[in-house]
């Protein structure tokens, strides 16, 4: 049952979150600068060099809030601990990729490895619930289920990152929806973790949005990969997360479908747009290219970039409905 002091925690450490991380990124965006770490902003014809690595204010801010959160709800103790052990470990596994660039199938491998503390704590309930059918019974094949979901989510993350506010804007409407869900289903868990993580991203869409004066990089996106798959497992929002990250997974999947599996960003040659002359992008007609869902969308004809995250933003609003949807079946008893 949600108690009122924990709605009060969550909104305290939304706020935390959501001023560290717009305090932190000016100063990031000087810092880059300055030691030259930046990144070429491949959607604008003009290509301007932008700062990379902007995701590491999310981590911070992450960090502090869940500090905060371990130390006014001490009863909560031992999954704070392991959120923060986990989005730690995947974000230094994010770094490393951003300053020399992971083997692509070494990558999804550590950020799988890193669920292991929800196994080794014991911070799971390995009977998901789903709608018409209810309560399973997975003990077995659940530990499998956590150490792939994150692998998943993770890299699904990573690979919707591709244009302005791509990953922050649909990332911070999924974890609405998680929080709203959490309310309905009365997850204390999903509620804390939810809300300082939403404060975050929130607060970098600020920067991040068209046109970015930051990009998160692999330590941003990432991290919040790592973030959502946790709070799902720990919050017991594993149907209702899956429902909402549909954009996500689509997009993931035809990806590594069309290019016949995992491989480096930088490997792949051919690009699934095309910068057009007045600035708009178009799919591109190469058949080697990747069937992203930005091709999909830009198979109808050429649009701005900030054109097509509202169509990914607009995607993430109605899989966040159905997810919000999914959570209220499950809390009838549906």
């Amino acid at each position: 049952m949600i108690s009122a002091p924990d709605l009060i925690y969550a909104a305290t450490g939304f706020t935390i979150s959501f001023i560290i991380t717009f305090i932190l990124v000016p100063f990031l965006i000087r810092k880059f600068k300055e030691k030259g770490i930046v990144g070429i902003d491949v959607h604008k014809p003009e290509k301007p060099e932008i700062p990379e690595m902007g995701g590491l204010s999310i981590l911070i801010s992450i960090i502090v809030s869940t500090v905060f959160l371990i130390i006014v709800c001490n009863n909560l103790t031992k999954f704070f601990i392991t959120f923060l052990i986990v989005v730690i470990v995947v974000g230094i596994v994010g770094a490393i990729d951003d300053i020399k660039p992971l083997n692509p199938k070494l990558k999804p491998t550590l950020t799988a490895l890193a669920s292991l503390p929800i196994i080794i704590f014991g911070t799971y309930v390995p009977r998901p619930v789903f709608p018409i059918i209810g309560k399973t019974r997975l003990t077995i094949v659940y530990p499998l289920l956590i150490v792939a979901g994150l692998a998943v989510s993770t890299n699904a993350v990573n690979m919707l990152d591709v244009f302005n506010g791509s990953m922050a804007g649909t990332c911070s409407i999924l974890l609405l929806t998680l929080l709203i869900s959490s309310i309905i289903l009365g997850s204390n868990i999903g509620i804390l973790l939810s809300a300082i993580t939403l404060g975050s991203l929130i607060a970098f869409f600020y920067y991040n949005k068209y046109p970015a004066k930051i990009f998160s990089g692999d330590v941003g996106s990432l991290t919040v990969g790592a973030a959502i798959a946790t709070i799902a497992v720990m919050g017991r929002l594993e149907i209702v997360t899956v429902v909402a990250m549909m954009p996500h997974i689509m997009n993931g999947f035809h990806s590594l479908a069309s290019i016949g599996g995992l491989l480096e960003r930088r490997q792949i040659k051919a690009r699934p747009t095309k910068v057009l002359a007045d600035g708009r992008l178009a799919a591109s007609k190469d058949p080697k290219a990747p069937i992203t869902l930005a091709r999909l969308i830009l198979a109808g004809g050429p649009l701005y970039e900030n054109e097509v995250v509202k169509v990914f933003i607009l995607l993430s609003i109605y899989s966040g409905v159905l997810a919000i949807l999914t959570a209220l079946l499950i809390a009838w008893g549906l």
